[in-house]
């Protein structure tokens, strides 16, 4: 008996072997541009411009040469210690707010009955294939006008009206494959529209909810355009891209040092994405099988 067992494992292996060395190819060729970057950051000017950050491999004798003056330089230079402050200033709330309302509005959608209710979420579905860049112009009007222009609470507006189709959208869904049972039994016992939202709905959607978050934070984090007009460029309120973006226009002879300053802006969703990983992953797998 252990010998079929033995045996029956031995074939389970090697026929899993390709899809294992699919998959570390796969992984490998995913993590490569950052391998490049995280090299390229730690060389100097002079031997960024003579050969490629693939020739380290070829002389891996000159990784003795490389150290961390790129990133001292880049965390000096002026206005970047602020950048980094102002993108956690626009990245936190405007993950958050769009979560809280996203929320509420994925329960009514999914538990709630008034008039117009698929009207309206036909509508939020409709809104996912607007682009954006067809509504800066008149945003930035609008702001202008209301002396919200080159303010984080213009930002955070901004970034929570063009999350909030998605995570509706997603949250909706989740929330509306709950079980019904646990819903009409809240009911019974007498538990409001508010008590159950707090005490059932969102416990058991925090999975759905921290998947939405890695995204709209990523997204927040990462994002050059909304900042730039709605910013402006200005230094007291730059983040992070903006003040890189600046370093390429008026600093063209030290573009060495964008690779530096792109890998520190990636440390911090690097941290949200691990911090919130458990719940990831559970949230893009929820509802993938029918129980």
């Amino acid at each position: 008996m252990p010998e079929k067992i033995n045996k029956k494992n031995q074939v389970e292996f090697w026929q899993k072997t390709p899809i294992h060395i699919t998959l570390v190819i796969i992984a490998f060729i995913w993590t490569l541009p950052t391998m490049g970057l995280f090299i390229s950051s730690l060389r100097q000017r002079e031997a960024m411009l003579s050969s490629g950050w693939w020739s380290v491999f070829l002389h891996p004798f000159e990784l003795t040469q490389y150290h961390l003056g790129n990133y001292l330089e880049v965390i000096q230079s002026q206005g970047m210690g602020q950048a980094f402050l102002n993108s956690l200033t626009i990245s936190i709330p405007a993950t958050i707010i769009p979560i809280a309302i996203a929320t509420f509005a994925a329960y009514g959608f999914a538990w709630m009955e008034f008039p117009g209710r698929q009207f309206l979420f036909l509508i939020v579905v409709c809104l996912l294939v607007v682009p954006l860049q067809t509504t800066l112009i008149p945003i930035l009007r609008a702001y202008r006008d209301l002396g919200l222009a080159n303010t984080f609470l213009g930002v955070w507006l901004a970034h929570t009206g063009y999350g909030l189709p998605l995570g509706i959208y997603l949250l909706r869904n989740y929330i509306g494959a709950l079980p019904r049972d646990l819903i009409e039994a809240a009911k019974v016992d007498g538990a409001s529209h508010l008590k159950i939202f707090t005490r059932l709905i969102v416990p058991l959607s925090m999975p759905a909810i921290a998947s939405f978050a890695v995204f709209q934070f990523l997204w927040v984090w990462n994002d050059l355009l909304i900042a730039l007009v709605y910013l402006g460029g200005t230094k007291n309120v730059a983040p992070v891209t903006i003040q890189l973006s600046n370093m390429v226009g008026s600093r063209g002879q030290d573009w060495y040092l964008l690779t530096a300053g792109a890998f520190i802006s990636m440390t911090v969703p690097l941290m949200v994405f691990f911090a919130l990983q458990r719940y990831f992953v559970r949230g893009m797998l929820a509802g993938s099988v029918k129980s």
